[in-house]
């Protein structure tokens, strides 16, 4: 029995002592790599998403030998870094979008006086979330105008086709966030319009 003991013990010790593996989060891959999409998104999950996507952002690419994409050349390189640019804002876009409607109030009913003002602040922070996805769009728009110059006309990076569907879409209007997002924010503010006529001791 002692015999037993003494080898769990060797072994946990000699497994707690070994260097863990470990994975440096440095690159604006790396942190693309942390965002998800989960079936049911509940706020913090968005906030989570829209974090890494921030950071990834803010972060240097990495080596052109480790990126996601062959990239053969220069023009392969800056290519794909406007592409990543662009993809990224789009996404978040999408999360901003996301989070805001869990604090939207599609509709104004007259039985919610009561909690007029707890509406009113949700509907604030929904038009806080939509007018940061309309900044997002800039940003992407921008990328998209880099990435769709005439030396890039017969270059089409095929490993990320869905990003070069995404460039090809805004630069034909086909993908407009500026038009949703307004429309949301001119229905958010004349909910929040209706809420503010409301008697709250209805």
């Amino acid at each position: 029995m002692k015999k037993i003991f003494a080898f769990f013990v060797a072994f946990f010790l000699i497994f707690s002592i070994l260097p863990g593996f470990s994975y440096m989060v440095k690159y604006k891959e790396d942190y693309y790599k942390l965002f998800h999409v989960h079936y049911q998104q509940y706020p913090d999950d968005c906030i989570e998403n829209i974090y890494w996507l921030e950071q990834a952002v803010k972060a240097d690419f990495c080596n052109p030998l480790y990126a996601p994409v062959t990239i053969n050349d220069e023009k392969d390189w800056e290519k794909y870094r406007y592409l990543f640019m662009m993809h990224i804002n789009l996404k978040l876009i999408e999360q901003h979008t996301r989070l805001g409607r869990v604090y939207d109030k599609q509709v104004a009913h007259f039985y919610d006086a009561p909690w007029r003002d707890a509406y009113i602040e949700n509907l604030n922070k929904a038009k806080t979330c939509y007018e940061a996805g309309l900044y997002y769009w800039r940003e992407a728009k921008l990328w998209a105008e880099k990435a769709n110059v005439g030396k890039f006309k017969f270059l089409t990076l095929q490993q990320i086709q869905n990003w070069e569907d995404e460039r090809e879409r805004i630069g034909n209007g086909k993908l407009d966030y500026e038009k949703i997002l307004n429309r949301e924010l001119k229905r958010v503010n004349k909910v929040i319009e209706e809420f503010e006529k409301m008697d709250k001791d209805y």
